[in-house]
């Protein structure tokens, strides 16, 4: 059943799949292939169709078009689902704007999704905790104090939502714990993120003379941080897919 897996209140993410600008009206909004809206579930009428709330860009209605083709993720208790779907219809109810959307395809579960390895380029700095700060991380109580003078660069090469691998020019013992800064570009908006990591290995990176390939796991991550690494790694894919598609 459709309901066990999402249920309404559910958020979801449309990427457009195929609908031009000319599609949408622009008096309300813009769109395009690639593009991607946010809303909710508002209603589960069957196996093979939803309701959603029509999106909202800058405190305007979108109002996407009927027959037009979107790629849903949905983001639910239960973990991250995707499933391709047809705007159907659109209505007005209780001076809420709703899509009927019908799903085109079965719900595909990303299993394990935290854990898969993104590869990328991205500053980051760094510093080993300090004895004080190793006794109270797991509370979240402690405030992290840091100026650029405190920090290690390093360089992010590859990451998920359970952890990261970044080179610098320090090597640490492994179980260390290090304080873990970097910023990710969500929504077209910079949101950064200072995490406690575990050090997992610590080596030499070949070819590279000075310079250390280090892997951490995430300790002190809250559900919110996890889940906006992993729309980051969606959003990254869904660019790299539309410029393979594109011939470019």
């Amino acid at each position: 059943m459709l309901n066990e897996y999402i249920v309404p209140g559910d958020r979801i993410e449309l990427t457009s799949t195929r609908v031009s600008d000319r599609d949408i009206d622009e008096s309300d909004g813009k769109g395009g292939r690639g593009k991607v809206f946010h809303s909710k579930i508002y209603d589960i009428r069957s196996e093979e169709i939803i309701e959603i709330e029509m999106p909202i860009e800058k405190g305007k209605l979108v109002l996407l078009p009927v027959g037009g083709e979107f790629d849903l993720c949905f983001y639910s208790s239960s973990g991250l689902y995707q499933c391709y779907s047809v705007v159907r219809d659109r209505y007005k109810t209780n001076n809420m704007y709703i899509l009927v959307m019908e799903l085109t395809s079965g719900l595909r579960k990303f299993q394990r999704r935290e854990y898969y390895r993104f590869n990328c380029v991205l500053d980051m700095k760094c510093r080993r905790l300090s004895d004080e700060e190793k006794e109270t991380y797991v509370s979240r109580a402690v405030e992290f104090m840091d100026t650029d003078l405190t920090l290690e660069d390093g360089l992010i090469v590859d990451i998920s939502g359970g952890g990261a691998r970044f080179v610098s020019d320090y090597e640490y013992d492994p179980n260390e714990k290090i304080l873990f800064k970097f910023s990710l570009k969500i929504d077209e908006k910079p949101q950064q993120f200072s995490i406690v990591g575990r050090v997992v290995k610590s080596n030499p990176k070949d070819g590279a003379p000075g310079k250390f390939e280090n892997r951490i796991k995430f300790l002190s991550i809250d559900s919110r941080e996890r889940e906006n690494i992993i729309r980051y790694i969606f959003e990254e894919e869904r660019k790299i897919r539309r410029k393979t598609s594109d011939g470019r």
